[in-house]
């Protein structure tokens, strides 16, 4: 073997990080048994190589509701009129809390700006992204008018309270958070989570200061062993980007990120850990959205005390037909939405759905000496090549509404 490989193979294997902690192992075991019922899989060539929600399920691009713009207000106004006897509770909560978390700004000022000075503000990328994600991800779009106490809730309506409800409910995070993140998990939550369960996943997207958030529903990959215990991959994910307003009917915004990465194996074909290299997306964090608590109760403490969750989620169905509800399963369900019948999926999975989005594969190459690790100085940037595939036939799971 040439030296420059063992360099290559000796920096990917000692990226500090590179090995998955026993206690993150420990958590993904405890998440996918807890929600799905059966054990969450580390065998590389168990797992499949791509996955998808159906056509139907695609999350759609939603507002974000930006603080600077004052927030949900408009729709809570609205509710504040219909069940509140005109009362703006719920509104003058929103109206406080836009506004409460001003953070330093750096800003040019003095004569021709060229003083920099700092400023308490509102900073403008904080909104409701992640409520709009946790909200695509738990709901069908609503379709119809719903009308309470003499007050019409459009579909925009009822996706802003929707939004609202969410944004400060708890999730789990499943890679990041507590952990750094490393590619094996990266891995490993995509293929279980959307590739066995075709379940959309949030994704904090930049890692930085700012936080953007976006429900991810698709991943393919392609990939080349290295070794008997080491596999190069290439991996896309989809996802829904955001609107720039909320509409009656959502768009469906796509984008694509790619990862690229190395991942350890063990003697039993386990992944045990994995390195990104240089030309690898980095995110900050995947996670998943749990049942909303009513605001300032234990798992929303921050959220919005004068905003009726069940009315919400009562609203919400009412604007969505029973047929798409009855065949939307979701993790952690509240009762009134639990799919009681398993057998009533078949067919509507992504594996045996025609109409299921495909995701751009990222191509593997096949050379025998690996590109350098994001850490060493010999890597270079490598893009992704486009191709459809066809969606992969998922492994059994149980029903998430159980």
């Amino acid at each position: 073997m040439h030296a420059t490989i063992l360099v290559a193979l000796a920096v990917a294997l000692n990226t500090p990080g590179a090995s998955i902690p026993e206690k993150a192992v420990e958590q993904q075991d405890e998440f996918y048994q807890k929600y799905w019922g059966t054990g969450f899989e580390w065998r590389f060539d168990a797992l499949p190589t791509e996955g998808t929600v159906a056509k139907y399920r695609v999350p759609y691009s939603g507002y974000i509701y930006p603080d600077t713009a004052g927030g949900t207000a408009s729709m809570l106004q609205k509710y504040d009129r219909a069940f509140h006897g005109g009362r703006y509770l719920a509104t003058a909560h929103e109206r406080w809390d836009v506004s409460a978390y001003d953070k330093p700004t750096p800003r040019r000022g003095g004569l021709l700006g060229l003083r920099m000075t700092t400023v308490m503000e509102t900073p403008h990328w904080h909104g409701h992204c992640n409520g709009w994600a946790a909200a695509a991800i738990r709901h069908a779009e609503p379709q119809n008018s719903v009308t309470r106490n003499g007050v019409v809730f459009t579909p925009a309506d009822i996706k802003g309270l929707l939004a609202e409800i969410y944004i400060y409910n708890d999730i789990i995070q499943l890679v990041g958070g507590d952990f750094p993140m490393n590619a094996g998990v990266l891995h490993t939550v995509l293929a279980n989570w959307l590739g066995r369960g075709s379940h959309p996943i949030g994704m904090e997207a930049d890692p930085g200061d700012e936080k953007w958030n976006y429900p991810v529903y698709g991943f393919a990959t392609t990939s080349a062993r290295r070794s008997s215990r080491e596999v190069e991959v290439k991996l896309n994910i989809a996802y829904a980007k955001d609107s720039n307003g909320e509409f009656q009917q959502s768009p469906r915004n796509q984008r694509t990120k790619y990862f690229h990465y190395l991942l350890n194996l063990d003697d039993e074909g386990r992944i045990v850990g994995g390195s990104f290299y240089r030309d690898s997306s980095m995110i900050d964090l995947l996670w998943m959205p749990l049942r909303p608590k009513q605001g300032r109760q234990p798992g929303n403490e921050r959220g919005n005390p004068y905003l009726n969750v069940d009315e919400v989620l009562a609203i919400w169905r009412d604007s969505v037909p029973e047929e798409t509800r009855s065949i939307w399963p979701i993790i952690d369900p509240p009762a009134p939405d639990r799919i009681l019948d398993v057998a009533q999926l078949t067919g509507l999975v992504p594996a045996q759905n025609p109409d299921a989005p495909p995701v751009e594969v990222a191509e593997a190459e096949t050379a025998t000496e690996p590109p350098a690790p994001a850490n060493s100085p010999a890597a270079t940037e490598q893009p992704a090549a486009s191709d459809s595939p066809a969606p992969s036939e998922p492994t059994d799971s149980t029903d998430l509404a159980t």
